[in-house]
């Protein structure tokens, strides 16, 4: 087997056997508009199947494996959503990690990238636990939430647009699920910071008519309803950026600590 059967005992595992799987991108947007829950929507996510090149890649991944986790099982599927049901606090990246998230099953953990991100959570107090190494750990996090623009590990750390495309109704249904309590959005990276601002307008927020530039500490007010949020862009903490020290420490700590003041508004 390529990757964990759904319903099989996995840790975190949203999904069932009888769990809906999307085969292409009509399918996608069929089944994300059509879940009513997080719950139904995540399960969903979790076994999607819409993209062949991303199936493909995931899934030899899990098989091949890397010698350092050469007697691991992999997840070897979609990574869905994973946080409070209704978070305050959303934190959107590009994508899993090939022997990270794909690995673990878990988004953000298992790589040094989550190191440094699961790291800083904790020291503003939006997670329980420094490290984040596996699905079912006992890491939580606290009044937020994580997501990906794309929910499998792509080929280089590059989904093709078409990619992109396919995987943005998953995105654009969770956010309108979660909205109701949303004050901030931070987007980790580039990517993450152009993929949200479509979803978001999809999701019902009222946003700027042109999108600002990203970087480190910029930040947006949006609305939806009579409520507002902001959405903040933080350098994402990947082996080049803290290798370089482009992101530091400090860097994402201030960032979160700011995430944590505007929840409070």
């Amino acid at each position: 087997m390529t990757f964990v059967p759904p319903g099989s005992g996995w840790p975190e595992d949203p999904a069932l056997p009888d769990t809906p799987v999307a085969h292409d991108p009509a399918q996608v947007v069929r089944l994300a508009a059509a879940s009513r829950t997080l719950g139904e929507l995540t399960a969903r996510q979790s076994v999607c199947r819409a993209c062949p090149r991303l199936v493909a890649w995931r899934e030899e991944v899990a098989t091949v494996k890397r010698r350092a986790f050469a007697e691991e099982t992999y997840w070897g599927r979609p990574i869905a959503g994973w946080g409070e049901d209704r978070p305050e606090v959303l934190i959107v990246g590009l994508a899993p990690a090939a022997h990270g998230g794909n690995r673990t099953g878990r988004i953000f953990t298992g790589d040094r990238s989550g190191d440094w991100l699961f790291a800083s959570l904790y020291r503003t107090g939006l997670a329980v636990r420094e490290t984040s190494t596996h699905a079912g750990d006992g890491q939580r996090l606290v009044g937020a939430r994580m997501l990906a623009s794309v929910r499998c590990a792509p080929p280089g750390n590059k989904p093709e647009p078409s990619e992109r495309a396919a995987c943005f109704p998953w995105l654009a249904r969770e956010l309108e699920l979660v909205a109701g309590g949303v004050r901030v959005i931070v987007a980790l990276g580039g990517f993450a910071w152009q993929a949200v601002w479509p979803a978001l307008r999809e999701a019902g927020y009222v946003l700027p008519a042109r999108r600002p530039p990203f970087g480190h500490g910029a930040e947006v007010e949006i609305s939806r309803g009579t409520g507002t949020a902001h959405l903040l862009g933080c350098y994402h903490p990947s082996q080049q950026n803290t290798f370089t020290g482009r992101v530091t420490a400090e860097m994402l700590d201030t960032l979160f600590t700011r995430a944590n003041a505007l929840r409070s508004l």
